[in-house]
């Protein structure tokens, strides 16, 4: 494609997602890899789950362990790329961690997963992540992005 050509497909996605008001969003939007802090082994399994999930919650397949593209199904079946190219965790999965994954969150669980991936906030208990959060200068993150709403009757 030449420059003209990619000028045109810029400013047409650029027209696209502002017209549809998605702008920042999307896959091309998305970082390659996210990285937040976990507290514990608990939370470590909570944030496993969410990834080994991801192609089930997106219905791009009917059982989370038959993705061929997750650790999951290469761990159950014990293929040969699990046992030569996927690291093993730093603890270990569960026994029932197939139905685990094949489980809905709770809107909790959701809610902070979801903050914890957006914005790279720490995922744990709430006093454990004001403290990292402090520790690490991540408190940018916890704020809500953009400048705060004005407070009615105030110019």
């Amino acid at each position: 494609m030449g420059r003209f050509g990619h000028y045109i497909g810029l400013t047409q996605t650029q027209r696209y997602h502002a017209h549809y008001k998605t702008t920042g969003m999307g896959h091309l939007y998305q970082g390659r890899l996210k990285s937040f802090p976990v507290q514990s082994d608990e939370h470590l399994l909570t944030v496993a789950r969410y990834v080994e999930r991801n192609a089930y919650a997106a219905e791009l397949w009917t059982r989370p362990e038959d993705w061929k593209f997750g650790s999951l199904h290469h761990w159950q079946q014990k293929t040969k790329a699990f046992t030569q190219r996927i690291s093993s965790w730093p603890i270990r999965r569960t026994p029932n961690c197939v139905q685990l994954v094949a489980a809905d969150f709770s809107k909790s669980e959701r809610d902070q997963l979801g903050w914890s991936v957006k914005r790279g906030v720490p995922f744990g208990n709430e006093t454990w992540v004001e403290h990292i959060a402090r520790n690490f200068d991540l408190e940018s993150a916890m704020r809500p992005r953009g400048r705060p709403r004005k407070k009615p009757g105030k110019e």
